[in-house]
């Protein structure tokens, strides 16, 4: 089986750099995308301190957030099927500018929290659309325009905490409307050098993501991956607070973790599946991750910092195992497998961080990371029981397409 990572293999490597300015410009766009995403974990603190917030009222900023995405997943097909891909990136563009600059004027949590759900919808329209703009407009076929996708949302993974530290050092403001003026020179380059792509020939309705959940195996997948994502998203937005640290030093933690988030998703992950086979090294990250976070609440702070890290490994493989499962036992297209898969995990994602600061409330600071742990193995447990409906396709899922794969589900 060929090895799209070795130099002999075609992956359009030669060709990744000769782009279109379209191209481009909405890879850069889509770095700053996600950058998004972590872009407030070096500041909660801060904020919290600034708008005189308990860290519980901070940590919404994640929910809605992500609640808001994970309900867009049913709207963004709807939308792109029908105005086009250009239009729904400009329109996501122009959301999220206008709501993260509407961010950074908040004179309380409240508006803050109200502000970053209007963000997560404009992000979901733009992410949703990236990759197809990007493959539709890129020169030297769809794997060079799938790596440098995938580059752009490694980057902007590993970069979002590094800006909001850096801005953030001066003022918790300064990340926010950083975020949107880099979005506004986004949709300028957008609306320049991007042509009108084609519309689809079918247009998608708001209940086929749901309809496609109706297959037992990506429910297992979806049921798995949103036990995992609460996981995932307690280290994000829980962890900032236990690890108590300046906007610099937060930073460079999760820099260093998105780092290796990318690393294990792009280059470790696909090797690791066609050697052990994708549900062995599904179940065993997501052990490992469940012992990682478990020793991250009870250790040292020293300690608590390197499985922050570490994490990051973890993360990365389970992110690209989970995406090729999702996009691949199912006979539904790939997009509206994604978004019904996407639109399960999502709301893990909005709950953890909602959850996390409370359990410490009910109980100590220890407990919300016994509760991530049970979380992660209880993921790996339904992998262990629906393997049945998941052993067929992950057999047969080629490992050489993860890196297709897990951008299409990022996208969606």
């Amino acid at each position: 089986m060929d090895d799209p990572f070795d130099k002999g293999a075609d992956t359009g490597t030669g060709s990744l750099l000769r782009q279109p300015k379209a191209v481009w410009a909405t890879a850069g766009a889509s770095v700053v995308a996600f950058m998004g995403i972590g872009l407030v974990d070096p500041i909660l603190p801060s904020i919290a301190k600034g708008l005189d917030a308990t860290a519980g009222q901070v940590s919404l900023l994640f929910t809605s957030y992500f609640l808001i995405t994970a309900i867009a997943m049913l709207v963004t097909g709807f939308v792109s099927s029908r105005i086009g891909g250009k239009k729904t990136l400009l329109l996501g563009l122009a959301l999220v500018v206008v709501f993260a600059g509407l961010a950074g004027t908040s004179g309380s949590v409240g508006e803050l929290v109200g502000f970053r759900a209007g963000w997560g919808l404009g992000n979901a329209l733009f992410v949703s659309t990236a990759l197809a703009v990007i493959v539709g407009a890129a020169a030297g076929g769809s794997a060079a325009a799938i790596l440098l996708y995938e580059s752009a949302l490694g980057l902007g993974m590993a970069c979002g905490p590094l800006l909001g530290a850096l801005l953030g050092n001066q003022s918790w403001r300064y990340p926010f409307f950083g975020t949107a003026f880099l979005m506004a020179i986004g949709f300028l380059c957008i609306t320049v050098f991007l042509k009108e792509q084609p519309k689809p020939a079918r247009k998608t309705s708001l209940l086929d993501p749901l309809k496609a959940l109706g297959h037992g195996g990506l429910a297992s997948a979806a049921i798995s991956s949103f036990f995992y994502n609460y996981t995932f998203f307690t280290v994000l937005a829980f962890t900032p607070f236990v690890l108590n640290m300046t906007p610099y030093k937060s930073g460079a933690v999760f820099f260093a973790w998105g780092v290796l988030l990318a690393v294990f998703s792009v280059f470790v992950a696909p090797r690791l599946q066609a050697r052990f086979g994708s549900l062995k090294v599904l179940g065993g990250s997501l052990v490992l991750l469940a012992a990682d976070v478990l020793i991250l609440g009870y250790g040292s702070h020293t300690t608590a910092v390197v499985c922050t890290i570490l994490s990051g490994a973890f993360i990365g493989v389970n992110n690209t195992v989970y995406t090729e499962l999702a996009l691949g036992v199912s006979d539904a297209p790939r997009p509206v497998a994604s978004a019904g898969y996407n639109f399960v995990r999502w709301f893990a994602a909005a709950a953890a961080p909602f959850f996390a600061p409370k359990i410490e409330g009910w109980s100590n600071i220890h407990i919300p990371f016994v509760v991530a742990a049970v979380t992660a193995a209880l993921g790996a447990l339904v992998v262990l029981v629906r393997r049945n409906a998941l052993t067929h396709e992950a057999e047969e899922l080629e490992p050489r397409h993860a890196v297709e794969d897990s951008v299409a589900v990022f996208a969606n």
